[in-house]
């Protein structure tokens, strides 16, 4: 939907926009990720200084106004006065408008010469700004937004990267900027994984000994492949979120229209919470237990034949929805091993009482009495997509990490769907060769640009079906990540990639402008801050055999103003080696071949890891 002819047409009129608007040009395009649904450039900028007006029709618009100013005066140094109103006729405006009627997150952007326009509902607004922000450009002193008619929406409902704290934690800071990413692509789902084996990290007033005890383990699995170097080390490692941090954090996100949606895991992945409160696993005196530390899945779950065990799920979950405002409360649901089950007269009973066939349709049992629960405190489950087995509970939406089959079978169910696969998503999984990659788990190749090229709708989906598939979704996992620098790395720049896919029409996307012409840009503008990237190897060139007698090298660089060097002596390509500068061709004779290492130097000095090219001649 987009706003009448008639009126678009008066009000850029107003705003100084020509009308011969003009489709949109390779050398025109904005430069936004993710690309907006709908663009038509025009000719001219307007000039943000301190004579603009910044309006805003009410309240909601104003909160959006507001951030605009701060962000100014934070980066430019520039206050802009507000006035309430629409500032149609007035020249030199910027205008904030609230309206409904263009559908949920949707927005549209009117600017030229004489103003700029965002419209849209609450999150619309805000996501007009994040593009807004990304099309301000300082030119000569002078900030300037390129003339511009934006109408934008997004694919999906849910967009969001799931962040695992259970294995490694991080400080609140970290957590505040990665949702500042988040906002930036408009991304509206931080998923925070904070209960595991490995490590109890939510404060819980009723039950103490989930943080005291649950929250830290004696030891931690050193991550190597090499086996001289595998083992343990011997220190004590943990800590926990208080439940003044979580809201701290809950309200950080809301205030960048980013939903903050909790996990607590269940039935298994519960060691932490049992070393804290033994009597709820399986058997008469169970335990001792300890936190986890080894990677991996254990045995020891919670018991599902005890009402004990519903009853401290039950004040867990009071205190995590009293929390956490999301209309989505994740109960996990994975890896449960069923064995404890098998052995334990409580669980057997309880398959006898209510008439279950196996310990598989105990673990249904025990995700449809939850949620239930969760219902009744009007809020909805998810779960990953184990939770199918043994039959899915009614209203509960999967999230499908261990195929993408697993999504369609849900979405064939009519249930709501998140794709989050590990074959195309996970953010633990290497982005280059493993010899020149920070360690990751032993398997999975994820790069950008596989992320990029996914569809998260599949397309054997009939019409209705593909209308359960609601989002996308990158899980983050942290056994090999014990630095915040590491999630960084791992995160940037696929989260780039994953916005777009999250946000834009397929038909919209562009791999070459993407990678070649916006991502640039982007991470130029990331290396100037303090945050860790992963820097790309050469536009041009990547590690591959080339059978030939002649190649020209043509080099673009990844990350705008950055350099790229390279050499044929064999050794890996440092700032001593040839500077990039023009296309150049490699000859070679029958029976040659030529080895050329490359590596991207960013103006900040971060380096990529290094590309081999070999040329042959056979």
């Amino acid at each position: 939907m987009g706003m009448p002819y008639v009126f678009r047409i008066i009000l850029l009129v107003l705003l100084g926009v020509p009308l011969a608007l003009r489709a949109q040009s390779e050398k025109e395009k904005l430069g936004v990720i993710p690309a907006p649904a709908e663009v038509r450039m025009a000719a001219g900028f307007f000039r943000i200084d301190s004579r603009t007006r910044l309006w805003y029709s009410d309240e909601t618009a104003k909160k959006t106004a507001v951030q605009l100013n701060d962000y100014l005066q934070k980066n430019h140094g520039l206050t802009l006065q507000l006035k309430q109103g629409q500032g149609q006729a007035q020249g030199n405006t910027l205008a904030f408008s609230t309206t409904a009627s263009l559908g949920p997150e949707a927005y549209t952007l009117q600017s030229g010469p004489g103003g700029i326009r965002i419209s849209g509902d609450a999150a619309g607004l805000f996501y007009g700004l994040q593009t807004l922000l990304q099309m301000c450009s300082k030119t000569g002193g002078q900030l300037r937004v390129a003339a511009a008619e934006i109408s934008d929406r997004p694919r999906y409902a849910f967009r969001g990267i799931m962040q695992d704290v259970g294995y490694h934690i991080y400080p609140v800071s970290f957590i505040k900027s990665q949702i500042d990413m988040l906002a930036k692509y408009k991304m509206n789902v931080y998923h925070w994984h904070l209960t595991e084996d490995h490590g109890w990290r939510i404060e819980i007033k009723k039950y103490p000994k989930l943080t005291s005890i649950g929250a830290y383990r004696e030891s931690t699995q050193i991550s190597h492949y090499t086996d001289s170097l595998t083992g343990q080390d011997h220190q004590p490692y943990g800590g926990f979120y208080s439940q003044d941090e979580i809201r701290d954090v809950v309200a950080y996100a809301a205030a960048r229209n980013v939903t903050v949606i909790p996990e607590i895991e269940l039935p298994g992945h519960s060691l932490a919470a049992l070393a804290a409160y033994p009597e709820m696993a399986c058997g008469d005196k169970p335990g001792p237990f300890k936190v986890a530390q080894n990677w991996g899945i254990f045995e020891d779950v919670y018991c599902a034949g005890k009402e004990q065990t519903f009853h401290f799920l039950q004040d867990v979950l009071t205190e995590v929805m009293d929390l956490f405002p999301s209309r989505y409360i994740h109960i996990g649901g994975d890896e449960c091993p069923k064995e404890r089950w098998k052995a334990c007269k409580y669980c057997q009973q309880r398959i006898r009482a209510e008439g279950l066939k196996n310990e598989f349709e105990l673990q249904s049992y025990f995700v449809k009495r939850i949620e239930r629960f969760v219902n009744g405190k009007g809020r909805q489950i998810i779960g990953w997509d184990e939770i199918r087995e043994g039959g899915l509970a009614p209203n509960a939406t999967v999230m499908a990490w261990r195929s993408i089959d697993e999504g369609i079978k849900a979405a064939q169910e009519n249930h709501d769907v998140v794709m989050a696969p590990m074959s195309h998503v996970y953010f633990d999984f290497l982005q280059g060769p493993r010899d020149r990659e920070p360690l990751a788990i032993g398997w999975g190749f994820n790069p950008a640009e596989r992320v990029y090229a996914y569809d998260p709708t599949p397309a054997q989906l009939t019409a209705d079906q593909k209308k359960h598939i609601i989002g996308v979704e990158a899980p983050i996992w942290t056994e090999h990540m014990d630095t915040h620098r590491k999630v960084e790395y791992m995160l940037y720049p696929r989260l780039m990639a994953l916005a777009e896919i999250a946000w834009t029409f397929p038909e919209r996307k562009d791999s070459v402008d993407f990678f070649e012409h916006r991502l640039p840009k982007h991470l130029a503008e990331l290396d100037q801050s303090d945050i860790v990237y992963r820097v790309p190897g050469p536009i041009g060139l990547r590690d591959t055999t080339l059978q030939g007698s002649k190649f020209t090298i043509s080099l673009r660089p990844p990350v705008s103003g950055a350099k790229i060097y390279y050499n044929f002596d064999g050794q890996d390509a440092r700032e001593t080696d040839y500077l990039y500068e023009k296309p150049f061709d490699v000859i070679l004779k029958k029976g040659e071949k030529r080895q050329m290492k490359s590596v991207v130097v960013t103006p900040s000095g971060k380096r990529s890891a290094g590309t081999t090219t070999l040329f042959r001649n056979p």
